[in-house]
């Protein structure tokens, strides 16, 4: 079900596929535990297509749930935290929270740059999201 909805997703399908991520989530969370890898995935996906809908606020909510969870499960400096970081950065810049969204990512940057590197792909993405906030 969790690949459909990614097809789904892709396809720009993003009405049939939240229900669809939306169950799957909730047997994730069920059967594998809400701290399980495989359910923050799936958190990120579900979230990412609420996102792609305009529903900003509740996906500020999930992003931040998602956050919190992963902050635990990883710790700050994995990878799949600083995406989640900067998601969320995003989401908040689309509500024009602009304050808070160069704050997430500022901390995004920095810690994108120590764990990774300068030259690493999403360094490089957190300087150009960060750009994009002073557009605005």
């Amino acid at each position: 079900m969790n690949n459909l909805a990614g097809v789904l997703d892709s396809q720009g399908k993003y009405e049939k596929a939240e229900p669809m991520y939306r169950r799957t989530l909730a047997i994730s969370e069920k059967v594998l535990e809400v701290e399980h890898p495989d359910t923050l995935t799936t958190m990120n996906n579900f979230v990412g297509v609420v996102g792609h809908q305009g529903k900003y606020q509740e996906a500020e909510l999930i992003y931040r749930r998602t956050l919190a969870i992963s902050e635990k499960v990883f710790e700050v400096e994995h990878p799949d935290t600083l995406t989640t970081m900067n998601n969320l950065a995003r989401v908040l810049e689309r509500q024009s929270k602009y304050e808070e969204a160069e704050l997430m990512y500022r901390q995004t940057l920095t810690t994108s740059e120590k764990v990774l590197g300068e030259e690493y792909p999403s360094t490089l993405t957190s300087i150009a999201n960060l750009v994009s906030i002073y557009r605005n």
